[in-house]
């Protein structure tokens, strides 16, 4: 894979969360940058309510909140809060609260790989609008003779494992779609009214999920198939996780009266 620009390299173009200014890492543009050391190095997660996730993390992720797939492409997802850009385990000093897990999508920031169509190739990019930028910097990206340092070897690394993860994930959700092991789910709350009764049901999420009814009704060699390559284990994680809606919601609840306690 290509891990740095190249001349006559194409335009990045795209959307990809947390990232609003990727651009190809090179020693004539970067130089003199690296990234600073900080206390709080997620900040940027704070408006990420929904991550993406490779399917390797699923059983560590699982235990955080649900996993669900969205799109066409039934691409998972990690939620992390009930509002759009807000995640709920993001503190205000920019760390995730503890136990939560951290995904790859995460920690691989600012660095990404970005496509270039004209070169036919992926292309290592850094996230030039990333606040913890700079020069003079505690880890900078080249050496004083143009060559990458350790610290970018290293995330050039991590952005290789993350690539390969993620071309397994897609072919992981494939498998499911061969299958159609995908149903539509929804994910409801039913407040208390003031007299101690239920209130009326309000959805919170409709997404994709895999139903347990068809996998329930696979034949024999299908299951052992999915058990074999490992698939199993990890559909078994994503369905445990959908109880996490649950505690998204006692923790928004929790967040509500927190407020009220204290004023008393």
């Amino acid at each position: 894979m290509t891990t740095t620009a190249q001349p006559g390299l194409g335009q990045i173009t795209g959307n990809v969360l947390f990232y609003s200014r990727p651009e190809p890492l090179t020693p004539d543009l970067h130089k003199n940058l690296g990234v600073n050391r900080t206390e709080g190095p997620f900040k940027f997660a704070k408006a990420g309510h929904a991550i993406p996730l490779t399917v390797g993390e699923f059983p560590l992720a699982a235990v955080s909140g649900p996993i669900i797939f969205v799109g066409d492409e039934k691409l998972p997802l990690a939620v992390m809060g009930l509002n759009a850009g807000e995640n709920m385990f993001v503190r205000d000093d920019g760390l995730f609260e503890p136990g939560v897990y951290v995904p790859a999508y995460v920690r691989r920031y600012p660095f990404v790989f970005a496509q270039d169509n004209e070169q036919q190739q992926l292309v290592l990019c850094v996230d030039r609008a990333a606040d913890f930028i700079g020069e003079k910097a505690d880890l900078p990206f080249f050496n004083a003779d143009g060559s990458p340092s350790d610290y970018t070897k290293n995330c050039i690394e991590f952005c290789n494992s993350f690539e390969m993860e993620r071309q397994r994930t897609m072919s992981f959700v494939q498998l499911l779609k061969d299958l159609d092991l995908f149903e539509t789910k929804t994910s409801t709350f039913t407040p208390t009214n003031p007299d101690g009764s239920a209130g009326q049901p309000q959805m919170i999420a409709e997404y994709f999920g895999v139903s347990e009814e068809k996998l329930n009704a696979l034949p024999a060699e299908k299951t052992i198939e999915l058990r074999d390559n490992g698939a199993l284990a990890q559909i078994y994680a994503h369905l445990l996780s959908l109880v996490g809606w649950d505690r998204l919601i006692a923790v928004a609840l929790a967040r509500q009266v927190q407020p009220t306690a204290a004023n008393a």
